[in-house]
């Protein structure tokens, strides 16, 4: 009988261990299996990565710009802490017939996605690329202003440093959204840019329109905007033959400046 050399045993021991480790490392996931279910799949990414990596520094809630799709716009609004989106949420998605299926299906997705990998470099949900496509445009638009607006207050917090010990609330700038208004003819929604305390510029991201509200709209909205200016607040006089839109402007323009601290 022929005998079992050691160093033979010893060699063919020590290729069986390396062999068992290269299979080990080669079942191990390419990518972070959360991220890619939370975007509902393998379907294609939609937006690439920002230059700042796509998270918005600071915290807050910014909303991004209406970013317009084949079947309607689509507008994100994100709420960043710690340089981390916490939440993230569709203020305007495509509606009306199929739309509001496929809404209804793929926004939730989207908003855990965008949470998920904490920016705008997210999968496609399938069946929704264009609800997709514009969901990823407007969540960048919305971290790099969420970026732009931490900048700001960092440069103003580097600034002289008077008035220290005192109260910190109406310093820097802000933008906020406020919650969309339902009135008889349609949403008012409205953005506020608050500086220093003061409201510096208002407009209307949704207000009723198709027929006689298209008029009605283009008269009101302007002087609504330059009424809210002028008296810094949500005390403002409706708009004459404009009641429901005035109603509806100065609720979401209260809650825009309640996320400001009043």
């Amino acid at each position: 009988m022929r005998k079992s050399h050691p160093v033979r045993r010893a060699v063919l021991a020590g290729a069986a261990t390396v062999s068992g480790i290269v299979l080990l490392l080669s079942l191990k996931p390419a990518s972070d299996p959360g991220s890619a279910s939370a975007a509902g799949g393998a379907a294609p990414p939609v937006a690439a990565q920002s230059p700042q990596g796509g998270r918005g520094a600071g915290a807050g809630t910014v909303t991004g710009d209406a970013a317009r799709t084949q079947y309607g716009p689509v507008q994100v609004r994100v709420t960043v802490s710690g340089g981390k989106i916490t939440r993230a949420e569709a203020v305007q998605a495509p509606k009306g017939g199929q739309s509001d299926r496929v809404t209804a299906d793929a926004v939730p997705k989207l908003n855990q996605a965008a949470v998920a990998a904490g920016n705008a470099d997210i999968d496609a949900v399938s069946g929704a690329t264009y609800t997709s496509a514009g969901y990823a445009k407007s969540l960048q638009s919305a971290l790099d202003k969420a970026a732009a607006a931490a900048g700001s207050a960092g440069q103003e917090s580097s600034g002289s440093g008077d008035g220290a010990g005192g109260s910190s609330a109406g310093q820097g700038t802000q933008v906020l959204t406020g919650d969309a208004a339902q009135t008889q003819y349609g949403p008012v929604q409205v953005r506020v840019t608050v500086s220093g305390g003061r409201i510096t510029d208002v407009e209307a991201l949704q207000a009723p329109k198709g027929g006689r509200s298209d008029q009605v709209t283009a008269d009101a909205v302007p002087k609504l905007n330059r009424a809210a200016v002028a008296a810094g607040n949500a005390d403002i006089d409706a708009v004459s033959g404009a009641t429901y839109t005035s109603a509806g402007y100065t609720q979401s323009l209260q809650s825009a400046l309640d996320r400001a601290g009043g």
